[in-house]
């Protein structure tokens, strides 16, 4: 156990080990970079001039299951942690449990939905036990790794941004609780866009804030809701994430760099999100929903100073000269760019189609209704997370096809195997082929991504979710049908594909 002392806020200036500390740090997320790639990308950053890594700890990877935890290979993050100690980095952990991040439901286990009554980010009994029983295990693979212990941990975020939230005015203070109550005893943050700190704070907690650029007074706002207490930009937003549909976001770099300068002149302290973005590998992106649905893109390049391949940008080259006038000994050397191979093309000789697939799956599932991703009788019983289903029933008319906006996120359509349409949040009607006698409608419906910020995050069950049941007389002018449903189970990229139903047109 340390005898130093460790980071603390109890002038206008950080102290660390008792003497005065600058913070500069910068955001790695240990899960969007493969792990060989971890010590290259941690040796860039300290060659950059940074001396802290922060990285969020997502919980839907670490307990994919309920009781079921992974903190192994790609998830090592005691390995991660200990790394950037041998690096001489310092680390702020931001362990959630909501951690937004661009990241599927911001890191929430999406087995939490499976409660019909589920309140996400707030005291609601079912959170709370999911939460504790998380950070029993967490707390104790993160606990060794405290500056007290003699780890380079300095500093823990509880939660994340939760002032652009704020349900509930309890959950703050369990949440510290379950890290103090624990044995974190390291200095506690929380971190909020400028509107947010006005709702986010809690007491005994040091507020920082998240920008791009000093607008509103924000620093200076910061400074007036805790006097003599050290200033930090806790995410510094050195980019901005993509979205589907439209253009690669680009913060120049000189526009950058103005702001990071005028941010240290004033003697604050940083941390650049990001400073590598990686990738968001898998299902793993989230969504934006501010009255439409986005889903992001699996790149996390971000725009950062080093780029999503690891590749040294012309904003790593203007900050690690910003920063060399930091610190009083010449930086480390730079590493030497990876080695790049061109692959020959690939020839796909064979393929498997969805529906030759099928045979190999379980016996389908079957239901009178649709039943959504998460709660279908697989994973055990933890329900599907990510991926497609296919939803399948009989009909036997080809009327107007109309999803009553039900589909999340979007439905490849077939009538008797055959490819017919999409339906999204956009294209909420189709116009099925007539035919005759009995016909099989599939739906091959994908989760593009649950929304990760927002006042949504409760409503992102997905597959096929009807909130209410209208029933129609068959005989009136609606043609309006229902079916029994089936569903099948398929595994594709180590998820389970599953096949059910849809009983509405």
């Amino acid at each position: 156990m340390s005898s130093m002392e460790g980071l603390r806020a109890n002038s206008s200036q950080f102290t660390l080990e008792r003497k005065p500390f600058r913070i500069l740090g910068g955001s790695i997320h240990y899960f969007r970079v493969p792990r060989a790639y971890w010590e290259d990308r941690l040796l860039k950053m300290k060659a950059c001039g940074l001396n802290t890594l922060t990285t969020y700890v997502p919980w839907n990877l670490h307990e994919p299951e309920r009781g079921t935890f992974r903190f192994q290979d790609q998830l090592d993050l005691k390995a991660f942690v200990t790394l950037a100690a041998d690096m001489g980095l310092w680390v702020i952990l931001r362990p959630g449990p909501y951690i937004c991040a661009e990241w599927e439901l911001g890191g929430l286990p999406s087995w939490l939905l499976q409660d019909k009554g589920m309140q996400l980010r707030t005291t609601y009994p079912g959170f709370v036990n999911a939460v504790g029983l998380y950070f029993d295990k967490l707390v104790s693979i993160i606990k060794p790794l405290m500056f007290e212990e003699g780890g380079p941990v300095i500093a823990v975020q509880v939660e994340n941004e939760y002032g652009s939230y704020a349900k509930d005015d309890k959950y703050m203070p369990f949440i510290k609780n379950c890290l103090e109550s624990r044995g974190i005893k390291e200095l506690l943050l929380t971190s909020d866009n400028w509107e947010g700190l006005r709702y986010g704070g809690i007491e005994g907690v040091l507020k920082t804030i998240n920008l791009q650029r000093l607008s509103f007074g924000a620093i200076h706002h910061l400074a007036e809701m805790q006097p003599q207490k050290p200033l930090m930009v806790m995410e510094y937003w050195s980019g901005w994430f993509d979205v589907w549909g439209e253009h690669h976001h680009v913060f120049h770099a000189e526009d950058m760099l103005a702001v990071v300068s005028e941010i240290l002149e004033r003697g604050v302290s940083i941390n650049l999100y990001m400073f590598h973005g990686g990738t968001s590998f898998g299902f793993m992106n989230g969504a934006m929903d501010l009255g439409t649905y986005k889903p992001q893109v699996t790149s996390y390049d971000y725009n950062a100073p080093l780029s999503e391949a690891g590749d040294c940008t012309p904003k790593y080259q203007l900050l690690r000269k910003l920063f060399s006038q930091y610190h009083p000994e010449p930086l480390p050397e730079v590493p030497s760019p990876q080695e790049r191979r061109a692959y020959d093309p690939v020839l796909i000789q064979q393929h498997l189609s969805l529906w030759d697939s099928l045979h190999f799956t379980d016996k389908p599932f079957r239901s009178d209704r649709p039943v959504n991703m998460e709660n279908l009788p697989v994973n055990n019983n933890n329900g599907q997370s990510y991926g497609y289903t296919l939803y399948e029933t009989t009909i036997t008319c080809g009327e107007t096809l109309n999803s009553g906006n039900n589909i999340r996120d979007r439905a490849l359509v077939f009538v008797d195997r055959r490819y017919v349409g999409t339906l999204d949040y956009k294209t909420q009607e189709l116009i099925l082929p007539k035919g005759q006698g009995e016909r099989t409608l599939s739906l091959l419906v994908e989760n593009c991504g649950r929304v990760n910020y927002g006042k949504a995050l409760d409503e992102q069950r997905k597959g096929i979710f009807i909130q209410t049941y209208l029933y129609h007389d068959l005989t009136s002018h609606h043609s309006v049908c229902y079916y029994s449903s089936i569903l099948r189970r398929c595994l594709c990229q180590g998820q389970h594909l599953n096949l059910t139903a849809k009983h509405t047109f």
